[in-house]
């Protein structure tokens, strides 16, 4: 059975990005590797909306992440941190690890974080350094207000905005320069349509002075010395030579697709699998402000998810993942990301009514399908 890999990450991988990687390697202290690294940092640029030095490291986001702390902030500091899910979660777990004092904002999974309590939180505790959060919750599908929250730290000295775009860069407008965000993150395995094993950074000129304050262990993750390499068109270490080239090759094409018709992809896909679904009776687990990166879906009260999630991929091939910890067995995500078109989309949408009509749920038989499918006219 061919299978069809619909996770919010890893996502499906166009077959140019494949054949450019499937050349024969070359040796990255070469002018070749040099020359394709520089126009790919260059790329990036546009990419993060910078006119600032976009880091690519190898490693998944979560490693882009700890640099973020480790290279900005001091064992003590305080660190505020939106959870709302698990990669909220993953904030705390870094600020834990590095022994930076987190103060928490948690939000109700499905929900996007009210600005007003940001602020709140800010003008209760002034030695507050950081605030940490995801523009687009992949365990959830909410996606956050970024721009209202950096616009409190854009004028704030003492305070960094640090964001997880792993499931945002590229997929809905963040525009780095112009809202005054400090560090962005970004990952291979989502809207770069790469395989996972990189990551990139970019960050601000008062993020780069909060480095020269920061006391936190740093080696292969320090971002000076991958600063200064970057200005040398490489890297410190021995870098994914496979992946870089194939992120040069999705470079090119977003270049040519044009960052708004990237973006309107995402936004007409996530909307005609969310309206899809809502009009045979399943809701989307995104209370408010959903990301386009993915649909969170959930499922009906006396189903479990983990049902569907399970006999999409043994009786159709079709991959999708489910809800962790307090979601699990109530949610499927679907990846808008990636190499995935409508036909994808109608596919799953087609399947999942086919196991609920088995399973006993009562609806109208294609009316999720055809809901979609007028979306996508």
């Amino acid at each position: 059975m061919k299978n069809l890999v619909l996770t919010p990450g890893p996502v499906p991988v166009p077959r140019f990005v494949m054949l450019e990687m499937a050349k024969p390697i070359i040796h990255h202290r070469t002018e070749e590797f040099e020359e394709i690294f520089y126009t790919t940092t260059e790329g990036l640029k546009r990419i993060f909306q910078t006119k600032e030095e976009v880091l690519i490291l190898a490693s998944s986001g979560t490693g882009a992440m700890e640099a973020a702390v480790s290279n900005t902030l001091s064992k003590g500091d305080k660190a505020l941190v939106i959870n709302s899910g698990k990669f909220g979660e993953r904030w705390l777990k870094i600020c834990k690890a590095f022994g930076v004092e987190a103060i928490e904002i948690s939000v109700e999974w499905g929900h996007a974080v009210d600005p007003i309590e940001v602020e709140k939180s800010l003008s209760e505790n002034k030695d507050i350094k950081a605030i940490l959060i995801q523009a687009s919750e992949t365990s959830t599908g909410v996606k956050h207000p970024i721009k209202e929250i950096a616009a409190m730290t854009r004028e704030r000295d003492d305070v960094i905005l640090i964001v997880d775009g792993i499931s945002a860069v590229a997929v809905f407008p963040i525009e780095f320069d112009n809202w005054g965000i400090d560090i962005l993150i970004g990952g291979s395995q989502k809207a770069f349509m790469l395989p996972p094993g990189l990551a990139f950074l970019v960050l601000s000129k008062k993020a780069w002075e909060f480095s020269k304050k920061s006391n936190l262990p740093k080696f292969y993750f320090d971002l000076e010395v991958a600063l200064k390499n970057n200005l040398k068109k490489t890297s410190p270490w021995t870098p994914a030579i496979t992946l870089v080239i194939g992120l040069n090759a999705v470079l090119n094409y977003f270049n040519d697709i044009g960052l708004d018709e990237l973006y309107r992809k995402h936004s007409i896909m996530s909307e005609a699998t969310r309206e899809g679904f809502r009009s045979i009776g399943l809701e989307p687990f995104a209370f408010n402000n959903p990301s386009t990166a993915l649909s969170a879906i959930m499922s009906p009260n006396n189903i479990d998810a983990g049902t569907i999630v399970k006999k999409l991929r043994e009786q159709y091939g079709i991959i999708v993942a489910g809800g962790q910890d307090q979601a699990k067995g109530k949610i499927f995500r679907i990846t808008h990301m990636g190499d995935v078109n409508k036909g994808d989309i109608l596919v799953v949408i087609d399947a999942v009514e086919n196991i609920l009509e088995d399973i006993g749920f009562e609806f109208e038989k294609g009316l999720a399908v055809r809901t979609a499918t007028e979306i996508f006219k």
